[in-house]
C-alpha cells in the first residue's frame, strides 16, 4: 500500500496561490514535482478554485424587419411570445 503523502504548508500555499493565479493543474505539479492528479486532490480538500471567468453576455440580434429575412429558430423569443403572450385573443368568451 502507497504511504501517505505528508503536505507542508508552503506546498498548499503554492496550490492555492497559483491555483488563484490561473495556472493549470498540470503547471503546478510540475513546479512542484508531482502528478497533476496528486495536485488536483490536494487542491480540491483546500478548495483551491480558479479565478472566475467572466462570460460575455452576447447581445441581443436586432429582428430585421425585412418580409424577406430568413425564418426564426424554433423558441425564439419573438415568435413564441407571440404564441404564448395572451392565452386567448380578445374579445368576451361565451
Amino acid at each position: 500500500m502507497p504511504q501517505a503523502r505528508k503536505w507542508t504548508e508552503a506546498a498548499d500555499f503554492t496550490i492555492c496561490q497559483m491555483r488563484a493565479g490561473g495556472e493549470t493543474w498540470a503547471e503546478i505539479g510540475r513546479v512542484l514535482g508531482l502528478s497533476r492528479n496528486t495536485v488536483i486532490e490536494r487542491g480540491r480538500r483546500l478548495r483551491a478554485e480558479a479565478p472566475v471567468k467572466p462570460t460575455a453576455v452576447p447581445a441581443r440580434a436586432a429582428v430585421s424587419e425585412d418580409p424577406n429575412r430568413g425564418a426564426l429558430r424554433a423558441g425564439h423569443p419573438l415568435t413564441w411570445g407571440l404564441l404564448t403572450k395572451e392565452p386567448y385573443p380578445g374579445g368576451d368568451a361565451p
